[in-house]
């Protein structure tokens, strides 16, 4: 019987049978036992299966159910308890908690971030990683100065990671970056001089836009349509302004959410041959794609400088990108401009890379994150189907695109988000130049779980349909 207001209640057979349907999720796969039952409990406390006041099976029977020891699910049942899913009222039983309201605190929707996989317990994954680690490498050498771009084991790692993108790459021509900002740095330094534009979409990467403004090179945007910039519009750009150097984010693109078809990429290479454009291809959601096209670095390698992160795929935690040039000579100018900004990545950091994509657990990470990604983006479609404005998605990707109504300005919108609690990204950060777009990213992975996200989605909903008070002027 339910626990509510401090009394008991009878369900009927319909609402018990949801009440312990959950339970049928729970199956023997990858990872502890304990998690598998915690996450099945997350999953159904996020689509409404199990509510405030429900009775949790006795832990006992629960036991039993799934042919586990007690002590498996007690521990499901207080880390459940420690997050304030449930709670326990000793003789008479477990029940779903009610909502808690958060009185303080921010959910991050503003971070292009992965979202945590729940079938990875990151504790574990990092004591077993670091234990072998310290197994398979000299400590002392751990603690040193090491080569900047990385050694010849980070570099093979890096290759193996990279093959279903790129197929066979030279190892040679193959360097590991501190994350892709300090990548995209290095190659501003080594394809441009102060002064040079460098063509873009006209919504691009801030980091990236960022660093363009630091060196003091100009970003000039590049039409697009529904398949992403235009090859007419890139002709008449290198006409009219002489870029050497293009960027792009073709897959699952950052913030838009669309991917360049193949025959549109194939269309850019044609035109970069033709006006000896260098293409910086930044491709860090190339994994999380159904079907994704083969990179621009397959279809014209000589000409593109290829930069795939494991921070949108893993853990930004991991400081580690992958970088492929086209060759040895702009290779060895990249490591030298790589150096003078970060002389070299964490070497436990890399070594625990290395790692992991050797052992496999960087591949079984990477498909639980894509898992998890699938299911948030599920739940959001579902819950801003009705809201103000248009949303734009792909069912892989850990960001959408919110174009909004009328009544509400990005910038706006943002500042009341963030004094109840939402963190958002407007559109003017990733705009190249003054533009029509008012829309907001919205990303996917900064939500704790899927409860915390769900509630953020749908506060935010509440917000698109609301008019926007307007402060009146301070008298003084």
């Amino acid at each position: 019987m339910p626990y509510i207001g401090g009394k008991m209640t009878q369900v009927g057979p319909g609402r018990k049978a949801a009440v312990t349907g959950w339970i049928e999720a729970i199956r023997p796969g990858r990872g502890p036992r304990y998690l598998q039952i915690l996450q099945a409990l997350e999953h159904a406390l996020s689509d409404g299966r199990l509510r405030p006041g429900d009775r949790l099976p006795p832990q006992r029977q629960l036991a039993a159910q799934l042919h586990v020891d007690l002590t498996t699910v007690s521990h499901a049942y207080r880390e459940a308890i420690q997050r304030a899913w449930i709670r326990s009222l000793g003789a008479r039983g477990t029940y779903v908690a009610a909502s808690k309201v958060e009185l303080s605190g921010m959910v991050d929707l503003s971070m292009n971030i992965p979202p945590s996989p729940r079938e990875v317990d990151w504790a574990e994954s990092l004591r077993q990683g670091t234990s072998q680690v310290l197994v398979r490498n000299d400590a002392d050498l751990l603690m040193t100065y090491h080569l900047a771009g990385g050694g010849p084991a980070d570099r093979d790692a890096a290759r193996r990671w990279l093959n279903p993108m790129l197929g066979k790459v030279d190892i040679e021509r193959v360097a590991t970056s501190p994350g892709a900002q300090s990548a995209l740095a290095a190659l501003i330094m080594t394809l441009t001089t102060p002064g040079e534009i460098i063509l873009t979409e006209p919504l691009a990467y801030p980091g990236l836009l960022a660093a363009i403004q630091q060196f003091g090179r100009i970003a000039m945007p590049v039409a697009t349509d529904a398949d992403g910039m235009r090859p007419d519009a890139l002709e008449e750009a290198c006409r009219a302004h002489r870029g050497s150097v293009v960027y792009l984010n073709p897959t699952l693109q950052n913030p838009s959410t669309h991917t360049m078809p193949e025959s549109r990429r194939r269309e850019i290479a044609a035109m970069a041959v033709k006006h000896g454009l260098q293409i910086i291809e930044d491709d860090p959601y190339w994994l999380f794609a159904d079907g994704a096209p083969p990179p621009l670095a397959r279809i014209v390698p000589e000409r593109v400088h290829y930069v795939s992160t494991l921070s949108k795929c893993l853990s930004p935690g991991l400081r580690t990108a992958f970088v492929v040039s086209p060759d040895d000579n702009t290779h060895r100018v990249f490591l030298a401009a790589l150096r003078s900004i970060a002389l070299m990545a964490a070497p436990m950091m890399a070594a625990l890379v290395t790692q992991w994509i050797l052992d496999g657990t960087a591949a079984r990470i990477v498909a639980d994150v894509r898992s998890e990604a699938r299911s948030r983006q599920r739940l959001a479609r579902k819950i801003l189907l009705g809201a103000k404005g248009a949303t734009y998605a792909n069912s892989a990707g850990i960001h959408l695109w919110h174009v909004l109504p009328d009544h509400w300005t990005s910038n706006d919108l943002v500042q009341v988000a963030r004094s109840e609690g939402l963190a958002l990204t407007p559109s003017s950060v990733f705009q190249v130049a003054s533009s029509s777009q008012n829309a907001i990213r919205i990303s996917l992975g900064g939500g704790s779980s899927r409860q915390s996200l769900v509630a953020a989605l749908q506060k935010l909903a509440a917000l698109l349909a609301r008019q926007p008070l307007l402060q009146p002027s301070l008298v003084v």
